[in-house]
């Protein structure tokens, strides 16, 4: 059983991993896997000009997303007879590697949330917040192409009793006791 999670930008996708991981769920995030591609200097370096032009981010897209699919497929792969593994992919119906995965699963947020926990928590003003979020799908329809979705507006102990009740359903899954 191949299972993704995907999401908007400072919906809570790193939050949620974690909690997942806590209950029995590995994780590997696709960021994760950029970030040791790319490191974190020239990450900013990038940022800055990509956001705004959409042929350079797809050009970079080009050569960074083979790699990390390739990454992921190898530990996707590699899972243990009875783990169960979830692949965390922000860009995951951009990049149209959804139909990889037998389960998706997208945390959501409200936009101005999202805002306000970029500005709060990655010190981006509220016009690179803004770019940030016209560069991706929009949560909505991310959630719409999804079977389960995650509504992150809460507190972190909300979004932990989320995380739970879905690892118990993906556990439920495993073992046969729910389609």
């Amino acid at each position: 059983m191949k299972i993704a999670l995907t999401g908007g930008i400072a919906c809570g996708k790193s939050l949620l991993s974690s909690y997942l991981n806590s209950f029995g769920i590995e994780t590997l995030d696709a960021d994760d896997i950029v970030h040791e591609l790319i490191p974190a200097e020239e990450r900013r370096r990038i940022a800055s000009v990509i956001f705004g032009d959409k042929a350079a981010r797809k050009a970079l897209e080009a050569r960074i997303h083979p790699l990390v699919r390739s990454r992921l497929e190898a530990w996707e792969d590699g899972a243990a007879e009875g783990s169960i593994r979830l692949s965390v992919i922000p860009l995951l119906f951009e990049v149209h590697w959804d139909g990889k995965y037998d389960i998706i699963c997208c945390v959501a947020s409200k936009r101005e949330n999202q805002i306000a926990r970029m500005v709060a928590t990655r010190g981006y003003s509220r016009e690179d917040a803004e770019a940030r979020l016209a560069a991706q799908m929009p949560v909505c329809e991310k959630a719409a192409r999804s079977q389960y979705i995650i509504q992150n507006d809460g507190t972190a102990e909300e979004l932990r009793m989320k995380a739970q009740a879905f690892a118990d359903w993906l556990k439920e899954i495993r073992n046969g006791r729910r389609t």
